[in-house]
């Protein structure tokens, strides 16, 4: 396993993401025929991934496995999708604004897990202020596997 990027991300209007692609894809576009609400993955090189907290820092992580790791079930929302990067892959705040982290990612398909943990007080969270323990976290796990519902 590898730790691809950890510690507080800014997000906004509850909403992250993993871009490798260039084109503009709406919030109905990602998750279109999708199953889960949390990680839309249905336009190729995307992931718009969906957080509890409207605006402000989450704790985030994302590692790289070989192959799929355990699941934990301490996570209370637990999603899966694939995803292929079209490109250079990185984790991208609301329109950049917050900050991104490159990804790392190889030109081969994913499958990809989206933990979240205190998504709903996260919600009713007002955005954390400077020392205030953050009120919900997220994983993003990648690892090599063939395309696959979510």
């Amino acid at each position: 396993m590898r730790t691809l990027m950890t510690g507080p991300a800014w997000v906004s209007y509850g909403q992250i993401y993993v871009e490798s692609a260039e084109d503009y894809s709406d919030l109905g576009e990602c998750f279109a025929g999708q199953r889960n609400g949390l990680c839309g993955a249905a336009v190729p090189g995307k992931l718009f991934l969906i957080t509890g907290l409207h605006t402000g820092e989450v704790g985030f992580t994302v590692e790289l496995y070989d192959e799929m790791p355990a699941i934990d079930d301490a996570w209370e929302e637990i999603v899966e999708a694939s995803y292929r990067p079209r490109g250079a892959a990185m984790l991208m705040t609301w329109a950049g604004d917050g900050g991104w982290w490159d990804l790392d990612l190889g030109p081969v398909d994913y499958r990809v897990r989206y933990c979240g943990w205190g998504m709903d007080a996260g919600h009713q969270a007002a955005p954390p202020m400077d020392g205030e323990p953050l009120v919900d976290k997220y994983l993003l796990q990648f690892w090599p596997a063939p395309p696959a519902p979510d």
